[in-house]
């Protein structure tokens, strides 16, 4: 391992040869010194970068100078790749989070990776820090093929259990120090705590399982679990934020059901320094690879495993779409979304669940009679997901299709629910639907206001 000084003596032309294949860590752990480089000297070209949701200072590596010298290959999006890659600048890599590191390994194949490290700890290794996801892949990849893996050691990147990397494994190391991105927190409102409160009412007891993201309802799933005095909680997630953090800190989460008495992610999050700090050497908290912390048959074996994910849009049959708001539109990415609904519904007593307001801040409704057309779905209607509103809870199992489409029709807010309906009575092709409304409720359907009151 050869120590550097400036960036500038790795991060060139001679070093990062036109044909190179780069994959960089992300999320928290972007290298930002090392990617702003790649910004800073247009001698580097003819190159492709792979990332997964890139963060920090970092915005310009998407402008439309760098797009001519560099590919980019976003297997998830966030602000600062959106643009580019909706106007043809950047590709969008479609996977599965649980598929990154088989790809990497067999297709992809890196020469080049891109770290943000802490360490080292005695025995001479480097933690992955904040964002493990598909990187240990890379690294062997890139080793194997005569590549060279370059890392930042940033001062500030907390030491997080779990997967390291040797010294001897890494070619350059230059030595940073600046914060890392933070995620801020999202107080719920009215209508988060509304999905908050059916999701814990209805799903999460004592003993279970969780993944969960970031964002209103994650904030508000936390507090009804604390409310309702649930005990003896398992972490095993994508994601590991500041809302998880406030359970294992009250003691509800034990994992004493799990393999291991410790919370498992695959990459962290925080809201301010003081959370990261948290994480480092925290023997509560340990990273994994994704293809581990996403493996459909390791989250069927979590005990009770509920998992809560977002989605932009649901239509009558069940299907749903999460990573694009349109057919060509990516706003995300496909992430472990598909993983876990699948893994949580093979987990005995556990649960898929897709959690989302009924409609978007401009008052459209996100409850559709079709999907958009070729759109990307991440659970079509034979996967049998819990879809959660403000307005009710539905759960399809058992359920035929015409039960589906009336049960998820009441989900919508009631103007968009009424003309669900009417289309669904007046459509030949739906099997006498009026029956699935014998009862006061729909099959499957549970109203809000039979479960909570706020």
């Amino acid at each position: 391992m050869k120590v550097i000084n400036k960036v500038e003596e790795v991060i060139n032309s001679l070093i990062i040869k036109p044909g190179s294949r780069i994959y960089t860590a992300g999320n928290a752990a972007t290298p930002q010194v090392l990617l702003n480089q790649i910004i800073k000297d247009t001698s580097i070209k003819d190159i492709e970068l792979i990332s997964v949701l890139l963060l920090g200072e970092i915005s310009d590596l998407f402008n439309e100078e760098v797009c001519k010298r560099v590919t980019h290959r976003v297997i998830f999006s966030g602000p600062h790749s959106r643009k580019a890659l909706n106007r043809g600048r950047a590709t969008y890599q479609v996977m599965h989070l649980s598929d990154i590191p088989h790809q990497v390994n067999d297709y992809l194949r890196p020469d080049v990776v891109f770290l943000n490290i802490s360490g080292p700890d005695r025995g001479g290794n480097y933690s992955y820090g904040t964002s493990v996801e598909g990187l240990p892949a890379a690294v062997e990849s890139a080793k194997a093929n005569g590549g060279i893996v370059i890392a930042e050691k940033n001062k500030q990147m907390p030491f997080i259990l779990g997967p390291t990397i040797d010294e001897s494994e890494i070619d350059f190391l230059i030595e940073t120090d600046y914060p890392l991105p933070v995620s801020p927190v999202h107080q719920p409102d009215e209508t988060a705590k509304k999905i908050g409160c059916l999701i814990t009412e209805l799903f999460i007891t004592d003993g279970c399982t969780l993944q969960y993201g970031i964002g209103k309802v994650p904030e508000a799933v936390t507090d009804a679990i604390i409310d309702k005095g649930v005990k003896n909680i398992g972490i095993y997630s994508e994601l590991f934020a500041d809302a998880m953090r406030k359970l294992v800190k009250k003691k509800v989460v034990t994992n004493k059901f799990s393999d291991v008495d410790f919370s498992i992610s695959s990459i962290f999050l925080a809201s301010d320094k003081a959370g990261y700090d948290w994480l480092d050497y925290n023997s509560s908290v340990q990273s994994r690879p994704c293809d581990l912390t996403n493996n459909v048959l390791k989250i069927a074996q979590q005990h009770k495993m509920i998992a809560i994910n977002s989605a932009i849009g649901v239509d009558l049959h069940g299907n749903i779409w999460a990573d694009s708001l349109k057919s060509r539109e990516i706003y995300s990415g496909i992430g472990g979304q598909a993983d876990f609904l699948r893994g949580s519904y093979l987990s005995p007593g556990g649960f898929g669940i897709i959690a989302m307001e009924s409609t978007t801040s401009k008052g459209i409704s996100k409850i559709i009679d079709m999907c958009p057309e070729g759109i990307t779905t991440t659970a079509i209607a034979a996967d049998p997901v819990v879809i959660v509103t403000e307005n009710g809870a539905f759960n399809p199992r058992g359920l035929n299709l015409v039960e589906h489409v009336v049960g998820i029709a009441h989900l919508a807010e009631p103007k968009t629910r009424d003309s669900l309906l009417k289309k669904i009575f007046d459509s030949p092709e739906f099997y006498k639907p009026r029956e699935a409304l014998r009862n006061k409720s729909p099959k499957g359907f549970t109203p809000y206001e039979t479960v909570c009151r706020l």
